[in-house]
Formats: structure tokens, C-alpha cells, sequence
């Protein structure tokens, strides 16, 4: 093992440009890089620790260097500590050409479902992150909020998401920072698609509306189709929208082995509207769903064990056959997309949503809550709602009428536990098949 680390860590060397990594900003309904090529996010969800996985260089360098041996060219991360030097993490992955799509929120600033509210030290918070990693050219958009609204019943909270990305982005601006993505990340709940997209895309002021719209989905689940999966539903739901959107979370496992098959339609059929995906995860856990191992599972009452017995750092080790699964099918898609300078953008803003009461409870005339504002039972004032927020929240999931848990939140519930390019990238292909 300290061998395959070794090379490991110096074939990412290898891998270090010339010159810097070119940015992600948005045209239309697509990403491109500031070299005017279109991005199609080939992601990988990353959280080793709860509370930050971009504070240890030599973890970061060994992820990174195997992630780019599959074609990696993102990773999602939930949550980070603003106070904590990321410079070594970001510098990694960027040598490795991977990008990073955040979450803004911390564990006690994310926007609520029940009682939405946005003040002063959620925004606080969420501009921490924002100075921290905006010095990153590879960082390549931020979230708002990640599965805020989880239930078909919850859309009272939509306005105050759209108000947190309102603010942030005024912040993004005061600050003279490059625009930087910001976007949301939903839960894929059939009863408000395609009203929680729209709602958040739509208006005559972009300071006020998101920038891209993602969605953790998980009804493609073994050999699945593109009907049968409801993918084809997805796409005609986002036609006629005007800003990037792409799966921030996708994989489902209740199928064994997983083949990964919807990447084909992602990066296929698909690929004229969305932008990609991102896998759901990297690491290991009791959810079943991890790329790698860092080692065999421990006792977790057993000295120095982390608290859920799955190692969490060290030489990463391919799971077969997700792994090598994945590997497969990304290296057959590369879509070619279009140039910046030859993309003209067609689509207007869509049209808000219409206050349907039981089902899309917002007015989409009333303006949006102001700092400090919280949802009051009744209330038209923000959102035009008869007061029938949601009395229980449960998980997310596929877009089925009863909604399945979201495997994303799986490093969250732990913290709450706890509070020559070529030659090189083939050298590291020969270690992994080592491996």
C-alpha cells in the first residue's frame, strides 16, 4: 500500500498544468470554460468527514490522481469549515483538472422546510464559504440550499432559497468577485417538477433568480430505460428552461452490480439540455454506495475506529465492480457540445408558476422575503401560501409520490453524531490496474 501511495502521489505530480485551470461560467442554458468550450460535469460526491474533506493535501492528492484515471472532472462537496487553509486540497484537484461545486450551507445556516427563514447569520455564513473558495479558479459553482424542500407539501420554503441566492450573489457582486455559478440542488419530488425549477429560474431580474438548477435523482436503477426510469420526463420538464441544469446526485443502488447505464442517456439523448451528472459517492458507508474503500471495515467501539467503523483516509482502493463499472461507461461519452462563440441562446426566461393550492402554494407575484423574514403560518406577505407548510420532514429521492431518503445526507447524519500528460495519466492507469 505505502507503494501504490507513492505512486500515486507522483503521478498527480505529473499531472500539474502549465498554466492555470480556466473557469466554469454560464451562457444560456449551458456551462463553458473561459476558453469557450462547453463543460459537461463528470462528477464524483465527496465528503470523507463531516465537517470538511478539503483540509488534508496528501488525502486530497491521492483522491484526485485516481479520480482523473475515469475521467473525473468534478467533485461535489456538502460542507466545509470557512477558517480552514483549503489552498493545498483546491491546488490538487486542479492539477488533476477537477473541479468543485460546494454547498454554502454549514450544519446550523441551511435554509429550513419547516419554518423557512433567511437572516442575517445564515448570510453571514454563507459568505464566509463564498470569500474562502471564490480565490479558486476551479471552483466551479456554489449551492444554495441542498434539498430544502423534500416533500410535495414544502414549497412555502422555495421563496427563501430564492432570496439566499439573491443575496449571496449581490455579495458575489459587492465583492467585485468573477460570477460565479449559483444554483440549487433539489430533491426529485414528481409532485413539484416543474414547479420548483421554474420558480427559482424565472423572472426579468437575474440578480434575483438562480443561475443553474440541479437534482438529485435516483429512479435510474439497474437496466433501466430512458422511459421506464422517467428520464424522458426530466428532459421534456426542462426544455424550455433557460439556465444549465444537470444531476447533482445520481447512482441508485437498490439494483446490483451498478452499471451506471443512465450516463448514456445523461451524456446522450440528454445532452442538448442537460450538463451532466454527478455520482453518489466516492467513499464507503453503511448507505452501500461508495466508489472506494480506504480499508476494511472496523469495530467502531475499538480505540482510535471512526465513530461509524468506515475508515476514512488513507490509499483509496477501487470497489469492484462499481469502480471499474463507471470507468467503463464514462470513457465511451464525451460529448462535444458546442463552442461559446457559436452558441446563440434561444430560450426566455420561463414563466413563474401559478399558486395551485395543495400543490404549488406561492404567489408568483409577491415579492421575495427580505433578510431577516420568516415564514408565518397564513401569511401571504412572501409566498401567498394558505400556512400548509409540511408537519413532518422526511428524506428525498426518486420522483416517486412517496419520496425515499436521499443517500446525500449521509455524511450530514454523521456530523450530527458527532457535531506529458499522457504518459503520466497511462502511468497511473497501469496502478490502478495493479490494484
Amino acid at each position: 500500500m505505502v507503494h501504490t501511495r507513492s505512486l500515486l502521489l507522483s503521478a498527480l505530480a505529473g499531472l500539474s498544468a502549465v498554466n492555470a485551470i480556466s473557469t466554469i461560467e454560464v451562457k444560456g442554458s449551458k456551462f463553458f470554460t473561459s476558453d469557450g468550450d462547453q463543460f459537461y460535469v463528470k462528477g464524483i460526491a465527496y465528503q470523507l468527514t463531516p465537517e470538511d474533506p478539503l483540509i488534508d493535501a496528501t488525502q486530497c492528492g491521492l483522491d484526485a490522481a485516481l479520480m482523473k484515471t475515469i475521467g473525473t472532472n468534478s467533485i461535489r462537496v456538502y460542507h466545509v469549515d470557512p477558517d480552514g487553509d483549503h489552498t493545498d486540497c483546491m491546488k490538487a484537484f486542479e492539477d488533476a483538472g477537477i473541479y468543485l461545486w460546494l454547498d454554502l450551507d454549514t450544519f446550523n445556516s441551511q435554509i429550513e422546510q419547516i419554518s423557512p427563514h433567511w437572516n442575517q447569520s445564515q448570510l453571514t455564513a454563507f459568505s464566509k464559504v463564498m470569500d474562502e473558495f471564490q480565490q479558486f479558479d476551479n471552483l466551479a459553482g456554489f449551492f444554495v440550499g441542498n434539498e430544502v424542500l423534500t416533500t410535495s407539501n414544502g414549497s412555502v420554503a422555495a421563496p427563501y432559497v430564492k432570496a439566499a441566492a439573491r443575496d449571496i450573489k449581490a455579495y458575489r457582486t459587492s465583492k467585485k468577485y468573477r460570477e460565479i455559478p449559483i444554483g440549487y440542488s433539489a430533491a426529485d419530488i414528481a409532485q413539484l417538477r416543474p414547479m420548483l425549477q421554474n420558480y427559482l429560474a424565472c423572472g426579468g431580474n437575474s440578480s434575483e433568480t438562480i443561475d443553474f438548477f440541479s437534482l438529485n435523482a435516483y429512479s435510474w436503477c439497474g437496466d433501466s430505460t430512458y422511459e421506464q426510469s422517467g428520464y424522458n420526463v426530466l428532459e421534456q420538464n426542462s426544455t424550455e428552461l433557460h439556465i444549465p441544469i444537470f444531476m447533482s446526485e445520481t447512482g441508485c443502488n437498490t439494483v446490483r452490480p451498478r452499471t451506471f447505464s443512465d450516463q448514456s442517456a445523461i451524456y446522450g439523448e440528454m445532452a442538448d439540455v442537460w450538463s451532466g451528472s454527478i455520482i453518489y459517492e466516492w467513499i464507503e458507508e453503511a448507505n452501500d454506495y461508495g466508489l472506494i474503500s480506504y480499508g476494511a471495515k472496523v469495530d467502531p467501539a475499538s480505540p482510535s475506529a471512526p465513530p461509524d467503523g468506515y475508515p476514512r483516509s488513507g490509499t483509496p482502493t477501487p470497489i469492484s465492480p462499481d469502480f471499474p463499472n463507471l470507468s467503463s461507461v464514462w470513457k465511451t461519452l464525451s460529448p462535444s457540445g458546442v463552442k461559446a462563440s457559436a452558441y446563440n441562446p434561444t430560450n426566455s426566461p420561463v414563466a413563474c408558476p401559478a399558486f395551485t393550492s395543495g400543490a404549488w402554494e406561492v404567489n408568483p407575484t409577491a415579492a421575495l422575503p427580505t433578510l431577516g423574514q420568516e415564514y408565518t403560518s397564513g401569511s401571504s406577505q412572501a409566498t401567498g401560501a394558505s400556512g400548509s407548510g409540511s408537519s413532518s420532514q422526511t428524506g428525498s429521492g426518486s420522483g416517486s409520490a412517496s419520496a425515499t431518503a436521499s443517500p446525500g445526507a449521509a455524511a450530514e447524519s454523521l456530523s450530527k453524531e458527532l457535531k506529458g500528460v499522457g504518459a503520466v495519466v497511462g502511468g497511473i492507469v497501469a496502478v490502478l490496474a495493479w490494484l
